[in-house]
């Protein structure tokens, strides 16, 4: 199979919104992304995949962001001072579960690099790594993740960029299939003719095969031999908007994206994390400017139409997570099959 999963399956009238011209996150202008795939030898089946909200210091110019724990099985870093002060200030890592403190300390070691007063003259940095676990098929225990691997990811991040088991996707597992990283976006039009950018990225980990819904139909209609798998794992879903949200509205948007899930057939099971993270690229200032700036905020009577916006590229970023996924033998010998072989005739 080629091309993405729309290509196979138009949306005919399943989704509403028009996508951007790449159908990625990073048709938000000036958002990159970037992947370090560790696949090699017996154990590793990891990796890191970075989002960079715009390519200058995050440290001293950060984004407006929020945060919505729908699940709260997690071992994330970072979310409590960004939902404290509604700002990013380092590029966004993926990754695996036990990689979260070595990917922490790396973002650390970067950006004191660039800004060497930090935790002495200078506040301390907030790192947000974010993680799925990969352990059914990545030695989770060996610790494959290094500081080099986090730079890597960050230093080649582009417009342009991978999907399926690539990166922190690597080794994870969605409604039983190999992939994890997926990504979509949608342009949303407003009354007076205005329009923005909404890009969706999953790290997708979850899901529960027999309830899988694609498009809304149920996947037995496909497969009825494959084996079911219960719903847990986790999804971590980033969003990026270029319209003028504050942190308040991006946190509302943050909790609507949760009924992509839903579409897709999931219940948010135990032992699943699901969190959600957005920022928005307008109204970045430098911390140290005035004590004040000039921004231009959107009116709540729009918010609808991000809200609706945002649950479409989420529901197909982890179809094409799906879509792209390729099958890898695990560490003791489990292999995840490949979605996109289902409707190979």
């Amino acid at each position: 199979m080629t091309g993405h999963f729309r290509d196979t399956f138009p949306p005919l009238d399943w989704w509403v919104h028009p996508t951007g011209p790449n159908n990625l996150i990073t048709d938000v202008s000036g958002v990159s992304v970037g992947h370090y795939t560790h696949n090699t030898g017996d154990t590793a089946r990891t990796g890191v995949t970075a989002i960079l909200p715009h390519n200058g210091d995050l440290f001293d110019r950060p984004v407006h962001a929020a945060s919505a724990v729908l699940n709260g099985f997690g071992k994330s870093a970072g979310l409590v001072q960004l939902d404290e002060l509604g700002e990013i200030e380092t590029p966004i890592i993926l990754t695996n579960t036990f990689a979260v403190g070595d990917c922490s300390k790396a973002l650390t070691k970067r950006a004191i690099r660039a800004n060497p007063k930090i935790g002495r003259k200078m506040p301390t940095v907030n790192p947000l790594v974010l993680e799925c676990n990969d352990g059914v098929v990545n030695d989770i225990q060996a610790y494959h993740v290094t500081d080099e691997m986090v730079d890597f990811a960050i230093d080649h991040a582009s417009a342009n960029f991978a999907q399926g088991t690539v990166g922190a996707g690597t080794g994870m597992k969605t409604f039983g299939f190999a992939g994890g990283i997926g990504s979509a976006s949608r342009i949303v039009k407003l009354q007076d003719k205005t329009k923005y950018n909404l890009g969706a990225l999953v790290l997708s980990n979850f899901g529960q095969k027999s309830e899988l819904r694609v498009m809304g139909k149920k996947l037995s209609a496909f497969d009825h031999a494959c084996p079911d798998v219960v719903d847990k794992g986790s999804i971590i879903i980033v969003l990026a908007t270029n319209a003028p949200l504050d942190s308040r509205q991006l946190g509302r948007v943050c909790k609507r994206s949760g009924a992509a899930l839903g579409r897709l057939g999931s219940f948010w099971g135990h032992q699943s994390g699901d969190i959600a993270v957005a920022f928005s690229t307008a109204n970045s200032h430098s911390r140290s400017d005035n004590i004040r700036y000039d921004a231009v905020r959107l009116s709540e009577n729009c918010m609808n139409e991000f809200f609706h916006a945002s649950v479409e590229a989420v529901e197909e970023a982890v179809l094409n997570a799906l879509w792209f996924g390729r099958a890898s033998n695990g560490y003791d010998g489990k292999k995840l099959p490949e979605f996109c072989a289902l409707f190979e005739q």
